[in-house]
C-alpha cells in the first residue's frame, strides 16, 4: 500500500479547475513536444539518416547481430548506456505509437508528424529486423555487465555487442508480447499514412503474439544478462492481456478481446490494482486501453468483463488524484506523484499520459471519473495531469526544468556517456573505455552536448535534486521516460486551440441546422476551394542529391464548409504525412481526424523529395 499522501497538495492543484493555457503559466508545451522527440534521435543506433537533427551523433554499432548472423543494426540505445533492451524499447514504441494515435491532430497541428513517425519506425524497423522467424525474437544487444564499466562514446565503442534471443526453447513472452503490442500499435498510427507497412507491422503482430502466447516463459529466465537491469517482477501475464488489446485495437478481431476477457482473471486483468504503469507492469495501461472500448461500443458482448478492467483503470486514476480513500500514490511537498526513488519521473510521465488520454475517454462519453473520495470531471483530470508536466517543466521548489534543454535552468551533468563525452566531430580520436572515466565522467564542468529533449530520473521525496552525472537515480534519462510525454505534450498543447470547439471526442451534432450538406454540384470552382501555400522549412544533401521537406498549408477559401476534400498530387516522388491516400494513384484525402475543414480554417501536410516540388490540386469537394 502506497504512504499517505499531502490532501493539501491536491486542494490547491485542483481549486479552480477550468483549463488554463501554457501561455498563462510560460510554458510552451509545443516546445516541449518538439525536444522530447528529439531526443529519440540522440538515442539512435546503426546508421544515421541525411536528415538526423542532433548534429554531435555519429553512426555507431554498424556490426550488431554480425557474430550471429543476423543484421540488427539499428534500434534505440536504452538510456545513458549503449545496450539495446528490447522490453523497455518495444514498451517505448508502444507509447510513442499510442500517442499518435490518441493526439494525433494536435501533433500534426504543432507539425511533429514526421518526427513522431520517424522515431516510431526507427524502432519498429529494428524489430522487423529482429523477428525472422514466427517463433524466435531477438531481443538484446550488449549487456549491462561489459557496457557499464565503460564510460565511452556509442561512435567509439568497445564493449561486446553480444546478442540474445527467445525461441521455443528458450521463450521470453513479456518481451515478445510487448513487441507485438508496439507493432500493433505502430500499425494503427501508420494506418492512414503507409498502408503495406502498417500490414507488415501487424503481420509481426500477430505472430509474436501466438509465439509469447505458446510458448510461455519469464524472459530473464532465458536471457540472464537483463536480470540486474530489467528484470520482470510483474511476470508475464499482463504483457499478454496488453499485446492481445493493442492486437483488437488494431484489427477489430473479437477473437483477441474474447482473449483478454476469457483471461481477466486467469492473467490478473480485472485483478490487479495498481499504483504504477511502467516497462514492467503493463496493467493500468491495459485497464486504461479497454475502457475506451467500453465508450467507443464494440465491446458489447464482454461489457461485464470490460466493466471489471474499467474499475481497475479507475482504480490506478483515483489513487494518482490523492482520490482513493487512502491507497494513494505519495506526493511530494511540492506536488509531484512519487513512485519509486529511482527514476521517479518515467512513472510520472505515463501517470500523466493516462489521466490526459481518460479524460479524452470520459468526455466522449460525457460522464466523470467517480472516486470514493468524490467525482473528478474530464477538465479535473486533464489540469491535474497538466500540473505534473508544468513540475516537469519548472513549476517546482527548485526552479529547474528536468526536460533537457527546456527553459532557462536545467541539468547540465546529465548520466549519459555520448553527451558527456566531447563529440566525434569535435574530438575525432577515441575515447578509451577508462579514459572516459577518468577524463569527462568525473568531470565537474557540465556536458559539451545537450542533450535536448532529455527527461532525467528527477528528485527525490523532498523535491531535492543534485545535478550530478555519479548520481544516476536522478541525472539519467530514458526512453520509456521519454515516450509518454510526446502525447501528454501534444495533449496539453491542444488546450488553447480546443478553447470555443467541441470536445476531441464529442458525438456529432444534430441540433437543428448542424446537418452537413449532401454531395453535389460544387458552388465554385474547384480552384477556388482551398487555398495551398507551398513552404521549404528544411535542406540537406544525400549522395549529391538536394533534398528538402516541404509543407504545405491548405486553408478553405471557399465560404463553406468542406466535408470532404480530394486531392491530387503529381509529380510525388518521396514520403507524404498528413494526408490519407485513396486506391486511386495520386489521389489523397482528408487525414483522418479532420472531419471538417470550417471556412478560414486549414491544416497542414508535409512531403520530402529532391528536385522541383510536388504539384497539388483540387479533384473534388462538397
Amino acid at each position: 500500500m502506497a504512504r499517505p499522501i499531502l490532501s493539501s497538495a491536491l486542494a490547491a492543484l485542483l481549486l479552480g479547475c477550468s483549463l488554463i493555457s501554457a501561455a498563462a503559466d510560460g510554458f510552451s508545451y509545443r516546445e516541449a513536444l518538439n525536444k522530447s522527440l528529439l531526443f529519440f534521435e540522440a538515442q539512435r543506433s546503426g546508421k544515421l539518416p541525411a536528415d538526423q537533427r542532433v548534429k554531435w551523433r555519429g553512426d555507431s554499432a554498424l556490426r550488431d547481430g554480425y557474430d550471429q548472423g543476423v543484421d540488427l543494426v539499428g534500434g534505440y540505445y536504452d538510456a545513458g548506456d549503449h545496450v539495446k533492451f528490447g522490453l523497455p524499447m518495444a514498451y517505448a514504441v508502444t507509447m510513442l505509437s499510442w500517442s499518435v494515435i490518441e493526439f494525433e491532430k494536435e501533433i500534426v497541428d504543432a507539425g511533429q508528424l514526421e518526427f513522431a513517425l520517424d522515431a516510431i519506425r526507427w524502432g519498429t524497423d529494428y524489430f522487423v529486423k529482429a523477428h525472422r522467424q514466427p517463433d524466435l525474437l531477438w531481443v538484446q544487444v550488449g549487456d549491462g555487465d561489459s557496457d557499464h564499466i565503460c564510460w565511452e562514446r556509442a561512435e567509439d565503442m568497445t564493449t561486446p555487442r553480444t546478442a540474445y534471443k527467445v525461441d521455443c526453447e528458450h521463450p521470453g513472452s513479456e518481451v515478445a508480447a510487448e513487441t507485438a503490442a508496439a507493432m500493433a500499435a505502430a500499425s494503427v498510427a501508420f494506418r492512414p499514412y503507409d498502408s503495406k507497412y502498417s500490414d507488415l507491422l501487424l503481420l509481426h503482430a500477430r505472430q509474436l503474439f501466438s509465439f509469447a502466447d505458446t510458448y510461455r516463459g519469464r524472459y530473464d529466465d532465458s536471457v540472464h544478462s537483463v536480470r540486474k537491469y530489467y528484470p520482470s517482477s510483474s511476470g508475464y501475464s499482463d504483457e499478454l492481456l496488453w499485446a492481445a488489446a493493442w492486437l483488437f485495437e488494431a484489427t477489430d478481431d473479437k477473437l483477441y478481446l474474447n482473449y483478454v476477457a476469457q483471461n481477466a482473471v486467469l492473467l490478473g486483468g480485472t485483478g490487479w490494482a495498481v499504483t504504477e504503469f511502467s516497462w514492467d507492469n503493463k496493467y493500468a495501461g491495459l485497464q486504461v486501453l479497454l475502457t475506451k472500448v467500453l465508450v467507443r461500443g464494440g465491446g458489447e458482448t464482454c461489457s461485464a468483463t470490460l466493466n471489471q478492467y474499467k474499475a481497475k483503470a479507475e482504480f490506478f486514476l483515483c489513487a494518482c488524484l490523492q482520490k482513493n480513500n487512502g491507497d494513494n500514490v505519495e506526493m511530494t511537498p511540492g506536488g509531484l506523484l512519487y513512485f519509486h526513488d529511482w527514476q521517479n519521473l518515467q512513472y510520472v510521465s505515463s501517470a500523466a499520459f493516462l489521466l490526459a488520454v481518460y479524460s479524452g475517454y470520459l468526455r466522449m462519453a460525457n460522464a466523470n471519473l467517480v472516486c470514493p473520495d468524490g467525482q473528478i470531471s474530464p477538465d479535473m483530470l486533464l489540469k491535474f495531469a497538466e500540473s505534473q508536466a508544468d513540475y516537469i517543466l519548472g513549476k517546482n521548489p527548485k526552479s529547474m526544468s528536468y526536460l533537457v534543454g527546456y527553459g532557462w535552468n536545467y541539468p547540465t551533468h546529465v548520466h549519459h556517456r555520448g553527451a558527456s563525452v566531447p563529440s566525434i566531430f569535435e574530438l575525432p580520436s577515441a575515447v578509451g573505455c577508462i579514459d572516459g572515466f577518468d577524463d569527462w565522467y568525473v568531470n565537474k564542468d557540465g556536458n559539451p552536448n545537450v542533450i535536448e529533449g532529455a527527461l532525467v530520473g528527477g528528485p527525490d521525496v523532498k523535491d531535492e535534486f543534485y545535478d550530478d552525472r555519479c548520481k544516476y537515480e536522478q541525472t539519467e534519462p530514458s526512453m520509456v521516460g521519454n515516450a509518454p510525454l510526446v502525447g501528454l505534450f501534444a495533449a496539453l498543447d491542444g488546450l488553447e486551440g480546443d478553447k470555443g470547439r467541441p470536445p476531441k471526442y464529442s458525438t456529432p451534432d444534430s441540433s437543428p441546422g448542424s446537418e452537413h450538406k449532401s454531395a453535389g454540384p460544387n458552388p465554385k470552382p474547384n480552384e477556388a476551394a482551398v487555398e495551398f501555400v507551398h513552404t521549404i522549412t528544411n535542406t540537406w544533401k544525400y549522395q549529391g542529391e538536394d533534398y528538402y521537406r516541404h509543407q504545405v498549408a491548405v486553408k478553405n477559401t471557399c465560404g463553406e464548409r468542406i466535408t470532404y476534400l480530394k486531392l491530387k498530387i503529381d509529380n510525388l516522388a518521396g514520403p507524404l504525412w498528413g494526408l490519407s491516400q485513396t486506391q486511386e494513384k495520386k489521389m489523397y484525402e482528408l487525414p483522418p481526424w479532420l472531419k471538417v475543414l470550417e471556412p478560414g480554417a486549414g491544416f497542414v501536410f508535409v512531403y520530402i523529395q529532391g528536385g522541383p516540388q510536388a504539384a497539388v490540386s483540387v479533384v473534388a469537394y462538397h
